[in-house]
């Protein structure tokens, strides 16, 4: 049984799934990422993605269209993520007890509303949505074992490579990249050169807000055509952790959000194994307390390596200046 599942871990289709179930985590990791990087961190990631999810499958199944639907989803996700924005920025509320009330507002509303509009608190089966178009590469489709990993996936995947590259570009080689950074390093500086400290904080929440929708999104109309209840099950929060795993970095972060896909798709093959599933559903959930834990201990090393660099400078400049 063991070799099996070796075999299948190092498999083309294991890698082509580790990139279909990182997508969700990749969006709103980079959306995470440009909030935390104007020091707003958006911790309502995991409400604004059900939101956009449900909202989506909802709009689509009513209308039969399936871009309307994304639309849809993304502007309810927009509108919650101003909602944070709100009453963070103009009513002075904390923005991690915003964003906490946020999350638990959206899952506790979006199982009410589906419970009105099918009778069923656990899925949307009776409202499916329909599905994101699948991409499938010419030419490239066709090579052995190369194929089967980059084509065949749905838009949101392809989505999320190109995005993490424009949020580079974004972030780093235009003005507003550095006026948002600069706001996050230091707000009273930047607000000193004429900088709207407020203003570049509600249009990273708010675009944190798009890339997280696009996260929900997938999850219900590409990776499943139907809503769950909690279907999220904490990528918002696992997105966050990718975050600051990957060095607050574009490149970084899509890195780590694949290293947690990984082990949610290692999860996925082991469950074939005679373990319990408890121990099984519990793998990606602690790769990134563990992976949190590594994070944490680096950045006290560092610190400390700072410091004791600055403490020699310091004795040196001191007995320089004895001389």
């Amino acid at each position: 049984m063991w070799e099996l599942v070796l075999k299948g871990i190092f498999s083309a289709l294991f890698v082509a799934s580790v990139l279909r179930i990182s997508t969700p985590l990749i969006l709103p990791a980079l959306g995470g990422l440009i909030s935390e990087l104007s020091g707003a961190t958006n911790i309502a990631l995991e409400g604004i993605m059900l939101v956009a999810a449900f909202t989506g499958v909802v709009i689509s199944a009513y209308t039969q269209n399936v871009w309307l639907g994304v639309i849809a989803g993304i502007l309810s996700g927009v509108l919650v993520a101003a909602f944070l924005a709100y009453f963070h920025l103009y009513l002075g509320a904390d923005l991690f007890l915003s964003g906490i009330a946020i999350n638990i507002m959206a899952t506790g509303g979006t199982i009410f509303l589906l419970y009105v509009l099918t009778g069923d608190k656990g899925s949307s089966s009776t409202l499916a949505s329909k599905a994101v178009p699948v991409v499938n590469i010419p030419v490239v489709k066709d090579i052995p074992v190369v194929g089967t990993i980059l084509s065949g996936h749905n838009i949101f995947t392809y989505l999320a490579f190109i995005l993490t590259w424009l949020v580079s570009v974004y972030l780093y080689r235009t003005p507003q990249g550095v006026h948002l950074r600069a706001v996050g390093e230091n707000p009273e500086a930047a607000a000193s050169l004429g900088l709207n400290v407020r203003r570049i904080r509600l249009g990273a929440l708010l675009l944190s807000g798009v890339l997280a929708s696009l996260g929900g999104l997938n999850l219900s109309m590409a990776y499943l055509t139907l809503f769950q209840r909690e279907m999220t099950a904490g990528r918002g929060f696992i997105a966050l952790a990718a975050v600051f795993l990957g060095g607050r970095t574009p490149w970084g972060t899509l890195i780590a959000a694949i290293l947690f896909g990984f082990f949610d798709a290692l999860s996925n093959q082991l469950g074939s194994l005679a373990i319990p599933s408890q121990w099984v559903q519990m793998i990606p959930y602690a790769a990134t307390v563990l992976a949190l834990v590594v994070y944490s201990v680096r950045q006290r090393a560092q610190a400390i390596e700072r410091a004791r660099r600055f403490q020699e400078k310091h004795l040196a400049e001191t007995h320089a200046a004895g001389d």
